[in-house]
């Protein structure tokens, strides 16, 4: 098991994970969080939530400067030592998904909202978020969030639809997330594994932690895997064969999410 003394990494989703399901509030995890910031251990989020939303939680969590994965993987971002900001490149960015889905709407007639058909305050009627946080919600740059409202047929022939575009759907906690090819999570994290300095005491051990099945590809990537007791009705499915390196938490949310670390991190 990994000490904090080792080269840890911690990738952590935040809805349902790190902050709890209906308040948002991470009050539970904070014992943890302190922990990690005393051992300088980074912690990675890596979320459905946009860069707008990311940073300003960093700034509350006392981690301002990690890097971090955004919109299921479709963004990653890191402040480098000359202040330019390390990115994830190519693809279409959110413009271009918009445009893309009003074509494929106006030709096939899907019914769907996206969260461009709506305003804030409807974000956060569907989220419970405040007005604000709703808004730092909708500045997306490279994915767009959608309430799926027509047949189940219909479904199939609109990913067959995006296919053709280059783009696919990810499933989230409370949204389908429309983006580029390959840019799920553990996509999003694999690069910047490659791209991110590595530790001054060698390779990154990695946790991640996630109770979403947009969470399972991140979770197949890293070294120990923590599947946080969820709400989704589908359940997370990982594919790796390391099943001693799967924890799966009684508890929710930021309760759960400090039971995966007491298991594997040893103090």
């Amino acid at each position: 098991m990994p000490a904090l003394h080792d080269p840890l990494m911690i990738i952590t989703d935040l809805d349902g994970s790190l902050l709890d399901h209906h308040t948002y509030s991470w009050q539970p995890a904070q014992a943890w969080l302190d922990r990690l910031q005393s051992a300088a251990v980074p912690l990675v989020i890596c979320s459905s939530k946009t860069a707008a939303e990311i940073v300003p939680l960093q700034r509350s969590l006392g981690i301002t400067g990690a890097p971090f994965i955004a919109e299921n993987g479709a963004v990653v971002k890191w402040q480098q030592q000359n202040s330019a900001t390390a990115s994830l490149p190519g693809g279409k960015n959110y413009a271009a998904i918009c445009a893309t889905l009003s074509q494929l709407r106006e030709q096939h007639g899907f019914k769907f909202t996206g969260f461009a058909d709506v305003s804030e305050k409807e974000v956060a009627d569907w989220t419970g978020l405040t007005p604000h946080d709703a808004a730092l919600a909708k500045t997306r740059e490279g994915s767009e969030s959608l309430i799926w409202r027509d047949t189940t047929e219909q479904f199939t022939f609109f990913q067959q639809a995006l296919a053709k575009h280059e783009l696919e759907l990810v499933q989230g906690g409370r949204f389908w997330h429309v983006m580029n090819q390959g840019r799920g999570k553990g996509a999003a994290l694999s690069w910047l594994l490659t791209h991110y300095p590595a530790s001054g005491k060698g390779r990154w051990i990695t946790i991640g932690l996630g109770d979403g099945p947009n969470d399972a590809p991140m979770l197949d990537k890293v070294d120990y895997a923590v599947v946080i007791k969820g709400y989704s009705k589908n359940a997370v499915e990982l594919k790796r064969q390391d099943k001693e390196h799967i924890f799966y938490s009684a508890g929710f949310g930021p309760q759960g999410w400090s039971e995966g670390l007491t298991h594997y991190i040893t103090q």
